[in-house]
């Protein structure tokens, strides 16, 4: 189906907040500030949405502000002892793919129409990629036209950032269970009508790396890791937990 206007506008707007994030940095080199090197190479989906709410001066200020000072680290850790799992930060990185660990570990964004999630339709749940407990319903997802897999609500095993103008900035979306960076809501789902989201108003707006989609039909799991960022060899290999067990020859 074609796009609607709305649609069309959202991408728009992404395509302008790209071009944006270059200006950011060329001012930010041109006034001594120094971006966190950990920083994605492109603004997060929440400067994107803050990018059309603000005018272009107070942007410009704005951002550049934010990404000196780390305004936008979250209010606690990925290993806050009040999720129940926790790993060693080696161990992530050994269980992850290179994107996976990204995304979900470092709180980056993969490119839009990456992940082999965007288009499923079929029933079924989308599991966290790094502890396995469901996070969004099949019945829930539907298509944004964003590049990213969108959903209208969430299970309650997803923990939603709290933020004073989430109507102007996202919030940041994470796994209530191990801490993992998960995307960010909007609440811009009545610019989705005839889609589930035009019904809650809200956006769930989730990197696929960090989901994997479990079929109703028992089928098997297929893992959200974008081909192309996957570390060479193992482009759709699934989380550790997923694998089969390694029989030793006797």
């Amino acid at each position: 189906a074609a796009p609607t206007c709305s649609q069309e506008i959202l991408l728009c707007t992404m395509v302008l907040h790209h071009i944006a994030a270059r200006v950011v940095a060329v001012l930010a080199v041109a006034h001594g500030l120094r971006l966190p090197q950990q920083q994605p190479s492109v603004i997060s989906r929440r400067e994107l949405a803050r990018a059309v709410a603000t005018p272009p001066a107070l942007l410009v200020a704005g951002l550049a502000s934010d990404r000196a000072t780390g305004a936008e680290a979250p209010s606690k850790s990925r290993d806050d002892p009040s999720y129940p799992i926790r790993k060693p930060d080696a161990t992530w990185r050994a269980e992850l793919s290179r994107s996976q660990y990204y995304v979900m570990r470092r709180g980056g964004t993969e490119r839009p129409n990456s992940s082999p999630l965007v288009h499923e339709k079929r029933a079924g749940e989308f599991v966290c990629a790094g502890c396995g407990v469901p996070l969004f319903r099949s019945r829930d997802k539907f298509e944004s036209g964003t590049g990213w897999p969108s959903y209208a609500r969430a299970t309650e095993n997803v923990e939603v950032e709290a933020v004073a103008f989430e109507a102007f900035t996202g919030a940041e979306l994470r796994c209530k269970s191990c801490g993992s960076h998960l995307g960010d809501r909007f609440l811009d789902g009545q610019m989705f009508p005839g889609t589930v989201a035009f019904r809650t108003g809200q956006r769930y707006c989730i990197d696929g790396a960090a989901l994997v989609f479990m079929p109703a039909d028992g089928g098997a799991p297929v893992s959200g890791d974008p081909p192309q960022l996957a570390p060479q060899g193992s482009a759709t290999e699934l989380p550790k937990w997923l694998q089969p067990p390694t029989i030793n020859a006797v």
